[in-house]
C-alpha cells in the first residue's frame, strides 16, 4: 500500500499573524472583484445569474485563490489559460495595461460562451501575479441565439472562436479586437458591457494585490502564498487517506447526445485511492459524440469531483490538486477533438460528478449524495421584442433538485452541482425585460425519491410566450431518473409540454428542440427532475412523513404507498394502527 503519512507543508515559515492577514487579504480581494463584475455587468446571465468565476493567479500561471461565490464549474480551469499566453507573448511580449482574451476550445474545452478576460499584474516592472475572470457570454454567433443549440455537429456551428489575443495592448484598445467580438453577437452592448465588467473585476484585482506586494514585500507574500497552497494540499491529502484504498467505480447514461435521440450515451468513472493520493480514469467513458455533449475539459471536471470530496467548504488554490492524478486518453466525451461540438459540454459535467459520488458510496456511505437533476440551463425562447425591436433571448439556469444524503433530506429548487453558487433570474426582472410571462414558478410535489431521507423537489416552470418566438432546449434525465442511494428511490424524471392559448390539450415538447416556434400565447409547462433518495422510505419517522404532506411536498397517495404511512385526508392526522400494519406488510413484501 502507498504511503499514508501526511505530508508536513514544505513552505518555508512565515509570520503567522502575517500569514492569515494574506490569506484573508487574497479572499477578500476576490470576493471584492465578484462583487465588482456583478455591480458592473450589463447581462442578467452576469449580473444575475452569477454564471462565472474569477481567480488571481502567481507568474507562472499558478492559481492563488478563487473566488468562491460563483460558479464552480469553473474549478481552477483557469491556469491553461494563462501559461498558453505566457507561452505565446513571453514575459517580455506583456506590458501594464494589457487585457486579454481567449475562448477556443482547443484551449478552454468548453462551449464557447464561456470567455476568459485576464491581466498581468505589475509591481516594480515585473509581472507578479495575473488577474482573471472566465464568464458566460450571453451570445457568440452560431447556429442559434444564444449560441447553445441542441443539435449542432461541429464547433463552427456554435459561435467565434477567439484564440488568445490582446483587447487592450498597454491600456490602449486594439479596434480590430473589439469590432471582431461586436459583430459576432447578436447582443453586442450586453456582450461587451460584460467583458468590460470582467476587464473592471481585473484592474481592481491588480490594485489590490499591487497593494499587499507593496505593503508587505513580494517574498513575504510569496512564502503566504506558498504556505497557503501547501495547506490546501494537507487538508486534501487527509480527505484522501481517510477513504479506504481500493478502486471504485460507477456508471450511468446521459439520456441522448441531442442528435441521435434513440442513443443513450454511456458514462463511466474509475477512482483508484491509493494512500493520500486518488486518480481520476475516464478510459471508459463514451466515445466523443455527434451532439454537442462534448468537452476537452477532463482536467477541469475531475477537479471538481475532486474538490466535492476533500473539501468544498474551502477556497480553490493549485496545491488543493497535488495528490490528484488524472487518466484519460484522447477522443472520449471529455477529452474530444477540439473541433466537436461543446455547446451542452455542462450535462456532461455534472453526471459525471454524480458518478465519482456514486462509485464512492461503498467507501463514504455518509459522506456522498444520491443523484441529482442534473440540468444545467432550461427552455429559452429568443426572437424580436415587438415592444422595442430589439432582439432577446431568455435562458436561465434550471432548477432541480439535489440527492439525499445519510444526514439530510436532498436541498429543493436548486441549481446542479456544477453551479453551485450560481443564481436563477428572478421572475419580476425576465418579466421586465423579455415579452414572456411566468404564470407558476413552484415546488414539484412528489418529485423527490422516497426515502429515510426524501430527495429534494424538482421545481415548475409554466412560461407563457407573449410574441411569436423560437424555443430551444436541452433537458436531461428524461428516461434516466436520479438514483437513489441505500434503498432510497430514484426521484421523478424531467417532463415538459406546451399548450396553446385557450386550450388544456398537453402537446408533447422536444426535449432537445432546435428553433421549435412558438406562437403569441403558447406556454411551455416543466416538471423538473427530483433528487434520489437515500435509505429505506419506511425508516423515514413518520412525523417527518406527516410534514412533508402539511407543507404539499408529498401527497396523500405517495405517503401511504412510499412510506406506508396513513393519514386523515381531512385533518391529516396520522392513523398509528393503520400506519403500523401497512408498513409491516410493504416491508414483507418488500423482502420477500
Amino acid at each position: 500500500m502507498a504511503d499514508t503519512a501526511i505530508k508536513e507543508p514544505k513552505a518555508a515559515e512565515v509570520d503567522p499573524i502575517t500569514l492569515e492577514v494574506v490569506r484573508n487579504g487574497l479572499l477578500s480581494t476576490v470576493i471584492e472583484m465578484t462583487e465588482n463584475l456583478v455591480r458592473t455587468a450589463y447581462s442578467p446571465i452576469a449580473a444575475e445569474v452569477k454564471d462565472f468565476s474569477l481567480c488571481l493567479l502567481d507568474a507562472n500561471g499558478d492559481v492563488i485563490m478563487q473566488t468562491p461565490h460563483a460558479a464552480p464549474g469553473f474549478v481552477a480551469d483557469l491556469d491553461k489559460t494563462i501559461k498558453t499566453g505566457l507561452d505565446l507573448y513571453g514575459r517580455d511580449g506583456l506590458e501594464e495595461g494589457d487585457v486579454i482574451v481567449a475562448n477556443n476550445s482547443e484551449l478552454a474545452g468548453q462551449h464557447l460562451n464561456n470567455v476568459a478576460i485576464y491581466t498581468p499584474v505589475f509591481v516594480g516592472g515585473e509581472i507578479v501575479a495575473f488577474a482573471a475572470v472566465r464568464s458566460h457570454w450571453i451570445d457568440v454567433g452560431g447556429a442559434v441565439s444564444g449560441s447553445m443549440s441542441s443539435k449542432s455537429k461541429d464547433i463552427f456551428a456554435e459561435g467565434i472562436q477567439i484564440p488568445t489575443m490582446k483587447v487592450y495592448s498597454a491600456g490602449k484598445p486594439v479596434a480590430e479586437v473589439h469590432r471582431l467580438i461586436e459583430t459576432n453577437s447578436r447582443f453586442p452592448d450586453l456582450v461587451l458591457g460584460d467583458m468590460r465588467a470582467q476587464i473592471s473585476a481585473c484592474r481592481l484585482g491588480e490594485r489590490r494585490f499591487g497593494e499587499m506586494v507593496r505593503k508587505y514585500g513580494l517574498d513575504a507574500v510569496k512564502s503566504c502564498i506558498n504556505r497557503i497552497s501547501d495547506d490546501a494540499e494537507t487538508v486534501a491529502r487527509n480527505a484522501i487517506s481517510a477513504i479506504p484504498d481500493g478502486v471504485y467505480e460507477a456508471s450511468c447514461h446521459l439520456d441522448t447526445d441531442g442528435v441521435n435521440l434513440d442513443q443513450p450515451v454511456p458514462l463511466h468513472v474509475k477512482l483508484i485511492i491509493e494512500g493520500s493520493e486518488m486518480t481520476i480514469d475516464f478510459s471508459g467513458m463514451s466515445p466523443q459524440v455527434e451532439g454537442p455533449c462534448n468537452s476537452r475539459a477532463a482536467d477541469t471536471i475531475a477537479r471538481l469531483g475532486f474538490k466535492f470530496i476533500t473539501a468544498p467548504g474551502t477556497p480553490v488554490t493549485s496545491g488543493a490538486f497535488r495528490n490528484l492524478k488524472i487518466v484519460c486518453p484522447e477522443g472520449t466525451i471529455v477529452s474530444a477533438d477540439w473541433r466537436a461540438p461543446m455547446g451542452w459540454w455542462g450535462m456532461t459535467i455534472n453526471s459525471t460528478i454524480d458518478l465519482m459520488l456514486r462509485a464512492l458510496f461503498p467507501a463514504l456511505p455518509d459522506g456522498v449524495t444520491a443523484g441529482h437533476t442534473d440540468n444545467i440551463g432550461a427552455g429559452a425562447v429568443s426572437g424580436v421584442d415587438p415592444r422595442n425591436g430589439k432582439m432577446y433571448q431568455t435562458l436561465v439556469p434550471f432548477t432541480g433538485a439535489w440527492g439525499a444524503t445519510s444526514q439530510q433530506d436532498g436541498l429543493s429548487a436548486v441549481v446542479s452541482l456544477a453551479q453551485g453558487d450560481v443564481r436563477i433570474t428572478p421572475v419580476e426582472l425576465r418579466e421586465a425585460m423579455f415579452p414572456i410571462h411566468i404564470e407558476q414558478f413552484s415546488l414539484r410535489p412528489d418529485s423527490g425519491g422516497p426515502g429515510r431521507n426524501r430527495g429534494g423537489l424538482g421545481a415548475i416552470m409554466v412560461t407563457k410566450a407573449l410574441a411569436k418566438c423560437n424555443y430551444d432546449s436541452r433537458y436531461e434525465r428524461t428516461f434516466d431518473p436520479p438514483w437513489g442511494l441505500a434503498g432510497g428511490k430514484p426521484g421523478k424524471i424531467t417532463e415538459t409540454y406546451m399548450t396553446h392559448e385557450g386550450s388544456d390539450e398537453k402537446i408533447d415538447l422536444p426535449l432537445t428542440a432546435h428553433q421549435f416556434v412558438f406562437e403569441k400565447g403558447d406556454t411551455e409547462h416543466l416538471y423538473g427532475a427530483g433528487g434520489g433518495g437515500f435509505g429505506n422510505p419506511f425508516e423515514r419517522p413518520v412525523e417527518k412523513v406527516q410534514d412533508d404532506v402539511v407543507k404539499e411536498y408529498v401527497s396523500l397517495e405517495q405517503a401511504r404507498e412510499s412510506y406506508g404511512v396513513v393519514l386523515d385526508p381531512d385533518t391529516l392526522e396520522v392513523n398509528a394502527a393503520e400506519t403500523e400494519a401497512l408498513r409491516k406488510k410493504l416491508m414483507d413484501s418488500a423482502a420477500g
